[in-house]
């Protein structure tokens, strides 16, 4: 196991009916900005619950924040909250107006050209470099990206889709009540089961270095959601099945199974040019493109691959190259189960673009992937050839 340093002080209030945290948890003299999306948290009701238990504090609301949230609608919201002199901000939704709100609370106050941020990517951005940073807290609509307990955001601009982490922008709570997925349409429930298995692969399925308290962790949220994974779609009010759905999402992106292992992230920098360049939903590029991977560098992630195989799927006969194509089969099946296309053409994609996708990978840099560093514009072609 690698050396490691863990920090995680985000407060978690899970279950029904815990919006009274609130008041509790923010000082009685912010002034509050409501961040929220597209309507349906407004149209819902849950904006009115919120501004209920926020008292008699002053606040203010900011919505539109996309899916794949833009850099150009987000510094408008910096620009309310360097403004008004917002001292805290309540995200209400899914991972993408959780992250949104995170490169807010960063860029109000930054004093230079706030595109900057963008440059850092898996980098931390450090109290040097964005000397005030505004707090905020997240109630949360949608179980994915793990944004509800974790630094880390992912920022659209121009053609690109850009990480951003910073110690600062954890939020300081988080309210998980899993009832508030209950409307939600099923294919963004499949969409945040897909997202949540590759979160957990990209930080399992790579090489050995002996943490078996990681990989255990990784293996019971794999199974988790291949258990609940049908039921929570077809049963859309079976709160067990979306409670422990949530909870495997936080899980998987908190920091816990990344903890001292390599990791890879290749399947979400291929597919994030997906998203920018096709506007294929995120979780549908991770279904497109990670059983690719697994098919190109399975010597590379033989041995993880094989544990998987065996551990998460009980695959027990057969070779051991017989356990793995096995393994990956069935993760593509889980994936359709759910209602997911795992092929680049069935999104309307011709084997035309592929150069372009590569072209795009080159141009953000994206050139040296995987948790070797080795994953090279070539073999990315040969992966979205596989995956097409």
């Amino acid at each position: 196991m690698y050396n490691f340093d863990f920090y995680n002080p985000t407060r978690i209030f899970f279950g029904k009916n815990r919006l009274d945290v609130i008041d509790k948890n923010i000082p009685s003299d912010a002034k509050i900005l409501i961040t929220f999306g597209g309507g349906s948290a407004k149209k819902s009701g849950l904006i009115d619950k919120v501004i209920s238990n926020l008292g008699n504090r002053k606040i203010l609301e900011f919505g539109g924040i996309e899916p794949n949230p833009r850099y150009e609608t987000l510094m408008k919201a910096a620009e309310v909250v360097r403004n008004e002199n917002i001292d805290f901000i309540m995200a209400v939704g899914g991972g993408s107006v959780l992250d949104g709100t995170k490169f807010i609370c960063l860029a109000s106050h930054y004093k230079g050209d706030a595109r900057d941020l963008l440059k850092y990517g898996f980098t931390p951005i450090t109290p040097k470099v964005a000397e005030k940073v505004v707090p905020f807290g997240a109630v949360l609509t949608l179980p994915a990206t793990g944004s509800e307990m974790n630094n880390g955001a992912v920022i659209s601009y121009e053609h690109g889709k850009f990480p951003v982490k910073s110690e600062m922008t954890f939020p300081k709570f988080s309210i998980l009540d899993p009832t508030y997925t209950f409307t939600l349409p099923k294919i963004q429930v499949a969409n945040g089961i897909v997202d949540t298995f590759i979160h957990t692969v990209e930080q399992y399925i790579t090489f050995p270095v002996d943490a078996r308290i990681q990989d255990r962790i990784a293996e019971g949220i794999l199974q988790t959601l291949i258990e609940i994974g049908e039921t929570t779609i077809a049963e859309t009010e079976n709160y067990d099945a979306r409670a422990n759905l949530f909870w495997s999402s936080t899980m998987a992106l908190n920091g816990i199974i990344g903890a001292g292992v390599p990791q890879d992230w290749a399947t979400h920098m291929i597919g994030h040019e997906l998203t920018a360049l096709f506007g294929i939903d995120h979780g549908q590029t991770l279904a497109i493109i990670y059983p690719a991977i697994m098919k190109i560098r399975r010597e590379k992630k033989h041995a993880k691959l094989l544990q998987y195989a065996e551990r998460v799927w009980k695959i027990t006969n057969g070779t051991d190259d017989e356990k793995i194509d096995l393994a990956i089969q069935k993760t593509i099946d889980f994936f359709e189960s759910l209602g997911i296309k795992t092929k680049l053409s069935q999104y309307g994609v011709t084997a035309d673009k592929i150069p372009v996708i590569v072209e795009q990978l080159k141009t953000h840099g994206l050139t040296k992937l995987s948790e070797t560093g080795d994953l090279t514009l070539e073999i990315s072609q040969k992966i979205l050839e596989k995956a097409f």
